[in-house]
């Protein structure tokens, strides 16, 4: 195993090949606006607090889509599940494609998709402003799961992970 030194202010390959090696989820933020429901990819969900339930994620400046999210006062965190890469795929391609996907709209109008493994929906609570991207923390008004294998993300590849299940003779 070769380990790689380096400074992250003249090296953003080097890091991001170093952030690469944590293995994320797969979220998918949708939101509603004058357009009609859109949605973005991110990996960089987070919970924040149990009490008060807030949730956080972190869309780049520089997403065509940015303008749409980051200010964004209502919106919808969805955890992917294993089977979802081609919906992700869809939504990598077109902000609209959450129009094509098996989706409803929730009591208060949110674009919501079917078959996550888990759903927040959240009202803007705060944002911060954190050098190429924002920090948009979220208050969870209300949330849904399921049981099932999460769609994960590392190394700039999609995979999906399996519990271990420790058999009788270990």
């Amino acid at each position: 195993m070769t380990r790689h030194a380096f400074d992250p202010q003249t090296d953003p390959i080097g890091f991001r090949s170093a952030l690469g090696a944590f293995t994320t989820g797969v979220t998918i933020v949708t939101t509603d606006n004058a357009e009609g429901p859109i949605g973005i990819v991110a990996n960089s969900f987070a919970s924040v607090s149990l009490d008060p339930p807030l949730v956080l994620w972190s869309p780049a400046k520089s997403s065509k889509r940015f303008a749409h999210f980051a200010h964004a006062q209502r919106f919808a965190i969805h955890v992917m599940a294993a089977d979802q890469r081609d919906i992700c795929a869809a939504v990598l391609a077109s902000k609209t494609a959450v129009r094509k996907v098996p989706m409803h709209l929730s009591h208060c109008g949110m674009p919501i998709l079917e078959g996550a493994l888990a759903t927040f929906e959240c009202n803007l609570e705060i944002t911060h402003d954190a050098g190429d991207h924002v920090i948009v923390v979220g208050r969870v008004t209300k949330a849904h799961y399921t049981d099932g294998d999460p769609l994960t993300f590392h190394g700039g590849q999609y995979g999906t992970f399996t519990p271990h299940h420790p058999s009788s003779s270990e």
